[in-house]
């Protein structure tokens, strides 16, 4: 049980009074970013600097080895303070032998298998078992020589317990992420993403999470939430643990003067489509169901699984579902071969050539198999991983709103962009528009959208 606004004795237990409210928005007032801004204050003494664990996770990235560590030993920040660990994901690129040649102050951990991200780095914090703040860096990440003094900054003052950097792109000339907020059905977005930075995205403000790639968070308060879920593998892991951080009374802030540059997604490029689209689709409806207090989850979840459907439905490849119409069908005939119309000379000739006996034994059978996407296959699969497993995933949100010290009238505001439609299909469009408006998800986030266009 973590006590409001406190780190169950981390460094940032007891935080300013200031800051102990959680976001609020007055009803018939525009959701704006400045509303949501917070001051910082000065940059903290080097004698006050808590000591650092790094967490870095590697699976075949020794491409991006050298960017990350060589502007790791540029920062400023006191290195006798500093531990870095690489948590390696069974990599066969080199990735260890180059770390054990160019590297070797860097604390090395190698699994025999890819156990993701979530598992890597709740591991490698474990490692850092001297840290009092733990920072979790992606390994195609660079930073600023300052960045890791502005970073922990808000937690040493006390004002935040976990904090996200100002992540560019790998040239600076595009934002890759300037804070997080989501949709109601758990699809996280990074603010600013392949828009030119500009001094909205320089204003320190609560987030609702912090970007896996590039956030701080103090130790004991890490622990005492749980970590990373490690059931969710990789993706969204980083929106579930800042939505629980907000449930359990605490604060994440952006903090922009914390600068790095990205490779956006250049690991999850080398694994098959249909295995992230998995982690993509169930993991946003995870947080969903643990996260959510009851009345809201009532009514968010008949939404969720319907649009989650309806995504399923457009990538499943099936175009043609005549063959499933029973006033195409002709009583006593077997189901047609699959790309056999009703009434083609296909279906005929095969009624024709069979003969009643076998006619009577094809009625016994299963349907003509038909082939479906990956994709399609995958998204279902995904909710299935939630559907499948109820007792399960009971047991795991009560767990989670043990822990609840907020409301979430006062979480709602950091989604940024609650109605977001993730697809630009008619129909999904038109299913998501009517199922707000039906359960009343539609007044649930009334005024609590950001002006601007959609996230990319």
């Amino acid at each position: 049980m973590i006590p409001q606004d406190q780190g169950s004795g981390g460094m940032a237990a007891g935080l300013k009074g200031s800051q102990s409210a959680g976001p609020s928005v007055a009803r018939g007032r525009a959701l704006s970013l400045e509303g949501l801004a917070v001051t910082h204050g000065p940059p903290p003494v080097v004698a006050q600097l808590p000591r650092v664990g790094i967490v870095i996770l590697n699976c075949n990235g020794r491409h991006h080895l050298a960017g990350c560590f060589d502007s790791i030993q540029a920062m400023t920040y006191p290195m006798d303070r500093v531990d870095v660990w690489l948590v390696d994901n069974a990599s066969d690129d080199g990735s260890v032998e180059e770390m054990r040649t160019r590297y070797g102050w860097v604390h090395l951990e190698q699994n025999p298998r890819n156990v993701g991200f979530s598992a890597g780095c709740n591991q490698g914090a474990a490692l850092a078992a001297r840290a009092e703040v733990l920072v979790f860096l992606n390994n195609d990440i660079r930073v600023e020589p300052n960045f890791l003094t502005e970073l922990v900054a808000p937690i040493v003052r006390r004002e935040a317990t976990c904090t996200a950097g100002k992540m560019l792109a790998w040239d600076g000339q595009r934002i890759d992420s300037a804070g997080g907020g989501m949709n109601f059905h758990g699809i996280g977005l990074q603010l600013g993403y392949q828009e030119a930075p500009q001094p909205v995205f320089d204003l320190p403000r609560r987030t609702l999470f912090a970007c896996g790639g590039a956030m701080a968070i103090d130790a004991k308060v890490f622990a005492a939430v749980g970590g990373f879920d490690e059931e969710y593998f990789a993706y969204y892991e980083d929106v579930d643990l800042g939505w629980r951080l907000w449930l359990a009374g605490q604060h994440v802030h952006y903090t922009p003067k914390a600068v790095c540059y990205h490779h956006h997604s250049s690991t999850s490029k080398r694994f098959p489509p249909e295995t992230l689209r998995l982690l993509q689709v169930r993991n946003p409806v995870y947080s969903c169901f643990k996260n959510y207090d009851d009345a809201n989850l009532a009514r968010c979840l008949p939404a969720i699984l319907a649009l989650a459907q309806r995504r399923a439905h457009l990538v499943s490849g099936l175009v043609d579902t005549s063959a499933f119409r029973i006033e195409n069908a002709r009583p006593g005939e077997p189901s047609l071969p699959a790309g056999a119309q009703p009434g083609s000379w296909r279906s005929r000739l095969a009624a024709k050539l069979m003969g009643e006996e076998r006619l009577s034994k094809l009625r016994s059978e299963s349907p003509a198999d038909l082939s479906l996407s990956r994709l399609g296959l995958a998204d279902w699969i995904g909710a299935q991983d939630l559907l499948g497993r109820m007792d399960h995933w009971m047991a795991r949100r009560a767990k989670v709103q043990s822990m609840r010290r907020r409301a979430d009238q006062d979480i709602l505001p950091l989604f940024l962009k609650p109605l977001w439609c993730v697809e630009g299909d008619a129909s999904y469009r038109d299913l998501q528009r009517h199922m707000v408006r039906i359960l009343g998800i539609d007044a649930m986030f009334e005024n609590l959208t950001i002006e601007g266009h959609d996230p990319r």
